[in-house]
């Protein structure tokens, strides 16, 4: 009962954060991001009974049908949107809160300490992403990096470095573009606002500005 009520929540969060989503029916039929759900709860449950090839092997079918591949050993909360979803690569010890939305070519993705390493098979590798999150289209997070709640991140950002909560990031690097209370304001692709500059964009024009104010200024001093 409770893994049918699971199911309902998927779907209905989905319908709330798609305003192409028309019916129950539609997103069990026709969304992969739903899909990948169902593969990847079966894979994580025999992940967690020691049955590991089997929970892969369930992974890879999931990958194969839907073009996403979530390791079976990453822990998924409640409610994960994944729209779109072809290119999503979710690690293996990646952590996802409650209410997160993933787009198309994110990658949640490991950085580990050694190579051919057995002493850092178990250590944390990729980020924890807390409840809220929504991470635009192209995103890498790279790494055992925290972000946090209700966080935006833009699309094709590089994010290397803890995103505190209720912040924007765009860029590569990824840098803080936007402080505000996003809790309740869905940006789809993690960015909606015609405000929201590239700070490297941002810095670039700034110079551009004082450059042009020390010229007038020298050619006073000519005159």
């Amino acid at each position: 009962m409770e893994f049918f009520k699971s199911l309902i929540e998927d779907i209905d969060a989905m319908i709330s954060r798609d305003p192409a989503a028309r019916s129950r029916l539609e997103v069990f039929l026709t969304y992969p991001g739903f899909h990948v759900i169902l593969f990847y709860r079966l894979a994580h449950f025999l992940w967690l009974k020691k049955f590991h090839l089997l929970g892969r092997y369930i992974s890879y079918l999931g990958r194969w049908f839907t073009g996403i591949e979530i390791h079976p050993a990453a822990y998924i909360g409640r409610r994960l949107f994944i729209d779109h979803g072809m290119g999503v690569v979710i690690g293996e010890t990646t952590q996802i809160g409650d209410d997160v939305t993933l787009y198309h070519g994110v990658t949640l993705g490991g950085i580990a300490p050694a190579i051919n390493s057995k002493s850092q098979i178990q250590q944390k590798r990729h980020p924890t992403i807390a409840d809220g999150v929504i991470i635009g289209a192209g995103a890498q997070i790279l790494g055992p990096v925290y972000v946090g709640m209700h966080a935006r991140i833009g699309a094709n950002a590089v994010v290397l470095h803890d995103v505190p909560e209720k912040v924007t990031v765009t860029g590569i690097p990824a840098k803080n573009i936007e402080v505000g209370d996003t809790k309740n304001n869905f940006m789809a692709y993690g960015i909606c606002s015609d405000e929201i500059q590239d700070p490297t964009l941002k810095l670039i024009e700034n110079l551009s500005e004082e450059i042009a104010l020390l010229k007038e200024q020298l050619n006073q001093i000519k005159r």
